[in-house]
């Protein structure tokens, strides 16, 4: 019977191969397939957005857009481009000692930027194009919400890369594309109903209300949304997800073997 089921401790090992070919990539095709990223998150938030804006009631409104929003994901994983929020994982391979933190830090600078560039231009289409006509109100609110002290964005941004980063890693522990969709969705589909902050979805929510008249400054942007779930972030996937798998399945591993 063929295998469809691949074990934790094979997804980490697994998982340092990932993060080699990551740090390898060269710049040109990182930036594109980080745009690419970005845009199918956008793709994904404009989605979610539709199908939950008109439900008065939060708690269906919630359920209706985590319902949809994994979609995202399941196109980044599917097609092999670059999320900086899944990428944090490859600090399993950093711990590991197959990658070095420069080699990191450089994929996760680029990813991140060819993120925004996918996630904007997505927005700018959707709200220049009319996908929204008549419904700006709801994509400023949106912005608008996601404007919140500091250590809320952060705490939220945490919370939100150990969801989006477990759904990566059960994903990757399916064999059939069928199997990578349904792991990844609950995961993804909770981190959405419960409201937590992910920095790539947050470039084009972001993006999509400035557009559309959103009262925001540069400042309100950056240091009280995306710079601290960023942050966030990073803690949820690279340190707490990625620095634990790495312990639970790699720590001791060449010397036990």
């Amino acid at each position: 019977m063929e295998k469809r089921y691949v074990s934790p401790a094979e997804v980490c090992g697994n998982f340092l191969t990932v993060g080699e070919r990551k740090a390898a990539l060269p710049l040109d095709k990182m930036l594109v397939m980080a745009i690419l990223a970005g845009a199918f998150i956008a793709l994904a938030g404009v989605a979610s957005t539709w199908g939950s804006m008109l439900v008065e009631n939060l708690s269906l409104r919630r359920l209706i857009a985590g319902c949809v929003f994994p979609a995202g994901l399941a196109m980044v994983v599917l097609t092999g481009t670059e999320l900086f929020t899944g990428n944090c994982l490859m600090s399993i391979a950093l711990l590991d000692k197959r990658i070095t933190l420069p080699a990191m830090l450089r994929n996760w600078c680029v990813v991140y930027v060819g993120n925004f560039i996918g996630a904007a231009a997505v927005a700018a289409m959707a709200v220049w194009g009319g996908v929204f006509a008549g419904k700006e109100d709801l994509l400023i609110a949106t912005a608008m919400g996601k404007i919140m002290p500091v250590e809320q964005a952060v705490f939220r941004g945490i919370l939100c890369n150990i969801l989006v980063c477990l759904g990566v890693l059960m994903a990757a522990a399916a064999t059939d594309a069928g199997g990578k969709v349904v792991a990844l969705f609950f995961p993804v589909a909770a981190f959405v109903m419960a409201g937590y902050e992910h920095s790539v979805a947050n470039m084009y929510y972001l993006t999509a209300g400035v557009l559309a008249g959103a009262d925001l400054s540069a400042a309100d942007i950056f240091l009280r949304n995306l710079l601290p779930a960023t942050i966030g972030n990073i803690i949820g996937g690279a340190v707490i997800l990625g620095g634990g798998y790495w312990y639970m399945y790699r720590k001791g591993a060449d010397k036990a073997a």
